[in-house]
């Protein structure tokens, strides 16, 4: 029987791909800083000043780490003589910036096909090989908060992570951190800025139907509770041959939030979807943690203050879509003068690795003082994402999530040296200087290797049969060419509706703006 060689793949086009492989997943920047040592049980940081957030500056400064823990802060500590000495004379050392709004480290973002995809977690796709997660280290970001994207009213669950680059997914998760759910307001929910041919537009088409999307979500939620409520009610009382209500994936976790155990955090832009959504979680009883984006927050800061919503946005993004149209940079420093907790986030790899200076534009845009700019990428952010008795300020008892500048960390010069979460460095500029070079050499290999192993090799050529002896060896037959039939002109066919689909699939994915 002949076999199809198109379903197996070939010796060579293994040897290949497994190449390929190597050269992606080996040369990354750094590999080796992906498997960090083992943190020394004693640290101390010497000679730097150190910006604590919650206390002031302290001018040639010290800190003690422990265990992982800050033990000690002062102009002089206590420090064993074993200890780990890091000399950062010139130096500053800040709280690890935290990120509430990211996308790193995830393999998806958005379950576009229903508008309630509450039984989605972004926990369950953690990558912890994307590189993403060093590159934005080496931009002192140490905590960040992975959000599912913005294709429907009431996305997935979300959660915070550690940047351990080098552990396994399983080690990622900010321990003890309340998790969330992402939702989502206006353009990106009702798909006004695309649509797939030759299929129906989902539900909700607008920002009215996106309001009762989410009020019907929690309708079913609270009934949902009240039914299990009505079964252990029963069941203490000593019922018997009682029936538990059928569980619901999709309704548990806005029972959570009904329970004040899950985070929202909503994508948003115009102050009139905004305060549909503060409407909604009054008449049902639960909060809405931050407001992400909320870049016409100005305008509604007073509301967000009363409700006590935190507001996660943009230094300077605006007029990149409709809804950004009355976007300001002035927007951050508004909210903070009304009394809003004010993050600034990335929503963008790229914008991590530079969230300091970010947050340095709220000092130009708006007059926000160094203290109040420093706080909007390490202790609000902590606020809002409740992790603040663990990180976002300088502390003795917090966990040594740190980044250390060569300048004053709001300067456009400044530059991170080191990055350390849970006292072990996961970042080292030098050491990540010092071996590009081998690196480089490693590269080099492999794409030799790579190119040796591609190089065409003539087949060997079989020698033909010797013919019996007497007989001449069997002439060859000229081939007969075969007049060519003609066939019949073929209609041109409509498009399939897998060639229709193709780029949508790709809109598809998107949304996470």
């Amino acid at each position: 029987m002949k076999i199809s060689t198109n379903f197996f793949i070939s010796s060579k086009a293994l040897r290949i791909r497994n190449l390929l492989y190597l050269i992606y997943f080996l040369y990354l920047p750094l590999l080796s800083a992906a498997t960090p040592p083992d943190a020394p049980s004693v640290i101390v940081i010497q000679n730097a000043t150190i910006l604590t957030v919650s206390h002031g500056t302290i001018e040639h400064g010290s800190i003690l780490i422990k265990d992982g823990k800050i033990a000690e802060v002062g102009q002089t500590v206590n420090a064993p003589k074993d200890a780990q000495v890091i000399n950062a004379a010139g130096q500053f050392v800040i709280p690890g910036i935290i990120d509430c709004h990211s996308h790193i480290a995830a393999e998806s973002i958005n379950e576009g096909s229903i508008s309630v995809s509450s039984i989605v977690n972004m926990a369950e796709i953690l990558n912890p090989d994307d590189i993403d997660i060093y590159r934005d280290l080496a931009g002192g970001v140490t905590s960040a908060n992975i959000l599912h994207g913005s294709a429907n009213s009431i996305g997935g669950q979300t959660l915070v992570i550690k940047l351990r680059w080098g552990q396994a997914a399983a080690k990622l998760p900010f321990e003890g951190a309340l998790p969330g759910i992402k939702f989502a307001l206006g353009e990106n929910v009702k798909r006004s800025n695309f649509s797939i041919p030759g299929q129906p537009k989902r539900y909700p088409a607008t920002r009215m139907g996106v309001e009762e999307t989410i009020r019907g979500a929690f309708i079913e939620a609270r009934d949902y509770r009240k039914a299990w409520e009505d079964y252990y009610k029963r069941s203490a009382a000593g019922e018997k041959n009682l029936i538990a209500p059928r569980r619901d994936l999709r309704l548990e976790p806005l029972v959570e939030v009904l329970e004040g155990k899950r985070y929202v955090h909503s994508h948003c832009y115009r102050e009139d979807e905004i305060l549909m959504l503060l409407r909604v979680a009054k008449e049902f009883g639960f909060k809405v943690r931050t407001f992400q984006h909320v870049l016409e927050g100005y305008k509604v800061a007073d509301e967000l203050a009363a409700a006590g919503v935190g507001a996660s946005t943009f230094s300077d993004w605006w007029a990149y879509k409709v809804e950004a149209y009355d976007a300001i940079p002035y927007n951050a420093a508004l909210m903070t003068r009304r009394g809003v907790v004010v993050s600034i986030n990335s929503d963008s790899a790229e914008e991590a690795t530079h969230l300091n200076q970010e947050a340095a534009k709220s000092m130009k845009f708006g007059g926000l003082s160094h203290d109040e700019a420093l706080k909007m990428v390490t202790l609000n952010p902590a606020i809002q994402l409740g992790i603040d008795k663990r990180v976002g300020t300088i502390d003795v008892g917090k966990d040594a999530d740190l980044a250390i500048y060569n300048h004053d960390p709001l300067s456009a010069y400044a530059v991170v040296q080191k990055a350390i979460i849970d006292g072990r460095v996961y970042f080292d500029r030098q050491r990540d200087i010092a071996e590009r070079s081998e690196r480089e050499k490693e590269k080099k290999a492999l794409i030799d290797k790579l190119k040796k192993s591609a190089e065409k090799k003539p087949e060997d050529k079989k020698p033909e049969a010797a013919a019996p002896s007497g007989q001449k060896p069997a002439e060859k037959k000229p081939e007969v060419k075969k007049p060519e039939e003609k066939k019949p002109e073929e209609k041109p066919k409509p498009p399939q509706s897998s060639e229709v689909g193709a780029t949508a699939a790709d809109v598809r994915s998107g949304g996470a703006l």
